[in-house]
């Protein structure tokens, strides 16, 4: 008696089930827990990465990307905008500044900034130090692909919104500021979020500029503890902490895409 579609998916998804066991079962039966205790899991080690990668390494990956990412969506907000209006020129400009930091590497940016800059222009400097080149670097790099999401945003809200507060008396601007760039900011929102969670990751490349001990982020935090203790638990312990923060970005993220969709 042929089975029903119904049966034939319900046998593949148990079949599915007991292949994932048993390549769990291998992997665990394969590893060698004693090594991977030692050089990925070492308690002592883990014992003294703490308070002090939270205090400081974790503290300063935050606000390393919470200011590149308070920058990037300022100058992601005015490119948008730029890219938008009807002079020629402004769109000129945005284009070309959106498609240089999306097609270069986050990596030449910073060394562009952090090595560059400096031998180039050697009687001046970036405001801010390490703390103002990173936030410049990554806010350049965020900056260009929010400049994308918002515009998409603003050009997403039904232009009857707009057509409506020129109606009631708004200038171009007043009805952007205060009609249009909202509803487009309620649209964009789990995009953006996504990007605050690739600078939360880029913001690694900071090492690059030189840090002194109180300035290590997370991956210099993790490098160092690796080379002096010759063994790879910080990097481990340095994962999780990454985690602490990504994990929770990613849980908003599908709640207010899910919320969008249940809106919609």
């Amino acid at each position: 008696m042929p089975l029903t579609k119904r049966k034939r998916a319900a046998y593949l998804r148990y079949a599915q089930y007991v292949l994932i066991l048993a390549l769990a079962a291998v992997v665990v039966l394969a590893a060698d827990w004693g090594v991977l205790r030692d050089k990925f899991f070492n308690p002592d080690i883990i014992r003294d990465q703490f308070p002090d990668v939270l205090t400081v390494a974790l503290k300063n990956t935050v606000v390393f990307t919470a200011c590149g990412f308070a920058f990037g969506l300022a100058l992601g907000l005015g490119l948008a905008l730029m890219r938008l209006s009807s002079v020629g020129p402004w769109r000129w400009l945005s284009t070309g500044v959106i498609e240089l930091f999306r097609g270069l590497p986050a990596l030449v940016v910073f060394l562009a900034l952090g090595v560059g800059f400096p031998r180039a222009f050697p009687q001046y400097e970036i405001p801010g130090g390490q703390l103002g080149t990173a936030t410049l670097a990554l806010g350049l790099v965020g900056g260009a692909y929010m400049a994308e999401t918002i515009r998409a945003g603003i050009q997403a809200v039904p232009k009857g919104q707009y057509e409506a507060a020129r109606t009631l008396g708004m200038s171009h601007s007043r009805a952007m500021v205060s009609v249009v760039v909202p509803q487009a900011f309620r649209i964009v929102l789990p995009p953006l979020t996504n990007e605050l969670i690739l600078l939360t990751k880029d913001s690694s490349l900071i090492y690059i500029l030189g840090l002194s001990l109180d300035q290590y982020e997370l991956t210099k935090w993790g490098r160092e503890g690796m080379n002096s203790e010759a063994n790879l638990t910080p990097i481990i312990v340095v994962g999780f902490c990454y985690l602490i923060i990504t994990v929770p970005l990613s849980i908003v993220v599908r709640r207010m895409e899910a919320k969008a969709g249940r809106a919609r």
